[in-house]
């Protein structure tokens, strides 16, 4: 199913929204303003724009460390995802969380996870009370290409595929696990391959084409919404960062890096609309520099939060 005009001007908004969002977050983090570790989203937009277009309000996401994209493509408030990265009581975790733990299950976001593959088996526990429920909701779990090595990975694949759940597992494969090259930590070329060995769909997709992206994302969303059971999608694409934002990335060939940033989907999707007539070059600065505006003021309100209070440090960590 190809894109309407109007989703093909959302998805655009969307990459921008967290190519800009990651930008300025770079940015304070280097200024010495936010605790903990950022993991940036930072290439691979068009993955969670892509993915997330194909769903429904009622559906549900599981993500990973590299998770703020996923989170502002489902439709989350930058000004508590900002709030949380400084750590601040306003933030969606209360300021406990940080980047790599944000959630919002009003809007289906089971969470960022810091464990690698963490997401996966939740993923399909979500899946899995969706079909107990006896509702047509999907779940979609996105993680990295390293994390498809993990036991999680194949047990929660194999549980999902015998029970027919409705989940999409999403693999944003960007050739590194951490420093650690694809072919060097495993032997096959496409993660996509491993669904065979479970009776499931492996579909290889470029994850730098928003409209790819999506095509494929109906296609395994109808057929987790059909009761066909799981699909494994596999978009390749590439992280502009290193691993973490301090990392000097001096693992990766400088060529290679060229070659990728020539495909960054940000500038792919820029050429699309304005070949398509969609926008202009003055109309998508405008739209960036509303952006921009919205994320100072997100920056702003996490930056002016309070923090937590003593009082409330076992707050909200055990159920009672």
């Amino acid at each position: 199913m190809s894109m309407s005009q109007e989703q093909l001007l959302q998805v655009f908004r969307c990459m921008v929204k967290i190519r800009e969002f990651e930008n300025r977050a770079h940015e304070v983090f280097l200024a010495g303003e936010l605790p903990g570790f950022l993991h940036l989203y930072l290439g691979e937009e068009a993955i969670a724009a892509g993915v997330t277009a194909a769903l429904r309000a009622d559906d549900w996401v599981a993500s990973s460390h590299r998770g703020h994209g996923h989170l502002i493509a489902k439709g989350g408030d930058i000004r508590l995802m900002m709030a949380e990265i400084f750590g601040r009581s306003t933030g969606y975790c209360r300021g406990k969380g940080g980047s790599m733990h944000i959630a919002d299950l009003d809007l289906g976001i089971l969470g960022a996870n810091g464990i690698v593959g963490g997401g996966i088996p939740i993923a399909t526990g979500a899946a899995l009370a969706c079909q107990y429920r006896g509702t047509d909701s999907v779940v979609v779990s996105f993680f990295g290409d390293a994390a498809s090595n993990r036991g999680t990975f194949h047990e929660a694949v194999n549980m999902a595929a015998v029970w027919d759940l409705p989940v999409i597992f999403v693999c944003e494969n960007n050739l590194y696990g951490v420093s650690t090259c694809q072919r060097d930590h495993m032997r096959i070329t496409d993660v996509a391959e491993r669904g065979a060995a479970y009776g499931i769909p492996g579909v290889v997709v470029d994850g730098n084409d928003v409209e790819a992206v999506y095509e494929a994302a109906v296609t395994a969303v109808s057929l987790a919404r059909q009761g066909a059971g799981p699909t494994l999608l596999e978009c390749k694409t590439w992280r502009h960062q290193g691993h973490f934002v301090g990392d000097p990335c001096a693992y990766r060939d400088p060529s290679e890096h060229e070659e990728w940033m020539a495909k960054d989907p940000i500038l792919r999707g820029t050429r699309l609309l304005i070949e398509q007539g969609l926008a202009t070059e003055e109309a998508i600065a405008r739209l960036t520099s509303e952006i921009k505006a919205e994320i100072e003021e997100a920056i702003e309100f996490g930056r002016s939060s309070p923090w937590p209070d003593e009082a409330d440090l076992l707050t909200d960590v055990y159920s009672e």
